[in-house]
């Protein structure tokens, strides 16, 4: 049925696809940092829980996520991201109400811990694997789009959560993000969500023929074909995890503790939501710029521009005090989360091709979720011990000039 659908269609069924997989990528902001951080206030009034001890959840969330990639990731070259994205959604959903009924810490620590171990893992590696798999001219472009779907969904989840929480209670306001994640994540992805364009007959970028996969190639005569094997035997696999692991240290500590600095820093909870919002606006803005860029320049230079954007976003929150500096600082900052969310997978894809996308994604992921896992801690404990988080911000400023400087040294492997 849907060969005959995609024959009639006016446009390349991959936008489709690629859709599906926006769709995904919004509510899996349900357990980001961010939206957390909309609830570090009420939940810890309720219950008197550290800054520290609400981290911990996070990277417990990203440990599990870092040890199950290696083996999730060959799933999805396999068996595609339809069923394993829409059990993904289901999972989380059910994550939600779990949090709505915490008593207690160990309780968030189960419950959240399960749902960012599903946020960092199955749909990170299902919807970026549609992007790699269906697109290789435009690569940049439709892994764009998904980032701008994960400015969408952090633009809108934690504003909803604000509204909700303040009219009904932060477990209400877990609730209501169940029931976004059932909508959003499953019926979209039941109906429309295809492997990769051979399944359907046809072929990356709606290209009329395309070249064969060869192995560890990359010259006219093939499409380059990396095995998990080959790419772990490579300078440019390792960097490109290195730079992750620093970067997204980075993105994860500040936007867990980005809307908590703005509150000590004298600004009104609903100024700080709006701050916030504006800040995944900008990853969304962002995320366009370089989805057009990064098939233009070599990828190591998106790469590296990324993380001096995040590098003067972070000294911007380190000086912040009022609302027209809090927003300047999140344009910047959101425009390098923007550049680091699109770029990644972008020089994976590109370093690597698309064959074995799934499996080398899921040897890279520990990385970024392993960094995703020590940034708020790192924040949290910085804050604790010297009561605000201006050590942090500086920290994360100088560790973002390091990530430019590694991207700046990555470049694609050697071509046999």
């Amino acid at each position: 049925m849907i060969r005959t659908l995609v024959q009639r269609l006016p446009f390349f069924y991959g936008w489709a696809v690629v859709g599906c997989a926006m769709c995904s990528n919004a509510v899996r902001q349900a357990a980001s940092v961010t939206t957390l951080s909309i609830f570090i206030v009420p939940m810890a009034g309720e219950f008197g829980w550290s800054r520290t001890g609400i981290s911990g959840a996070v990277s417990v969330g990203a440990l599990l996520g870092a040890l199950s990639a290696p083996f999730i990731g060959p799933l999805f070259d396999r068996h595609g991201s339809r069923a394993l994205l829409i059990v993904s959604a289901l999972a989380m959903s059910a994550c939600c109400v779990a949090l709505a009924g915490t008593r207690s810490l160990l309780w968030f620590y189960v419950a959240f811990g399960v749902s960012r171990m599903i946020f960092s893992t199955p749909f990170d590696l299902g919807t970026s694997s549609v992007a790699a798999k269906w697109f290789v001219r435009r690569r940049a472009l439709a892994m764009s789009l998904l980032t701008t779907s994960i400015g969408i969904g952090l633009t809108i989840l934690p504003l909803a959560a604000a509204i909700v929480i303040a009219g009904g209670g932060w477990r209400t306001g877990w609730l209501a993000l169940a029931v976004i994640v059932v909508v959003l994540g499953v019926v979209p992805q039941w109906f429309l969500l295809v492997r990769e364009p051979e399944d359907i007959g046809l072929r990356p970028d709606g290209d009329e023929s395309a070249p064969r996969a060869v192995a560890g190639t990359g010259d006219a005569a093939g499409e380059i074909a990396f095995t998990r094997a080959q790419a772990l035997r490579t300078p440019a696999l390792w960097l490109v995890m290195a730079y992750t692991l620093i970067v997204f240290s980075i993105q994860a500590g500040v936007s867990l503790h980005w809307a908590p600095h703005l509150v000590e820093r004298g600004i009104s909870p609903t100024i700080t939501a709006t701050i916030v919002s504006t800040f995944s606006l900008a990853i969304v803005l962002s995320s366009i710029v370089f989805g057009h860029v990064g098939d233009r320049v070599p990828v190591h230079t998106t790469l590296a521009a990324s993380a001096a954007l995040m590098a003067l976003g972070a000294m911007a929150m380190g000086a912040v005090s009022g609302p027209p500096l809090g927003y300047a600082a999140s344009v910047l900052f959101g425009a390098g989360v923007g550049g680091i969310l699109t770029m990644p997978p972008v020089a994976l894809a590109n370093y690597f091709g698309r064959a074995h996308f799934g499996a080398i994604r899921g040897m890279a992921l520990p990385a970024q979720v392993g960094g995703q896992a020590v940034g708020p801690l790192l924040a949290g404990l910085l804050h604790d011990l010297t009561g605000s988080y201006a050590s942090g911000l500086a920290t994360f400023a100088a560790l973002s000039l390091l990530a430019a400087a590694v991207a700046m040294a990555t470049r694609a492997p050697h071509r046999r």
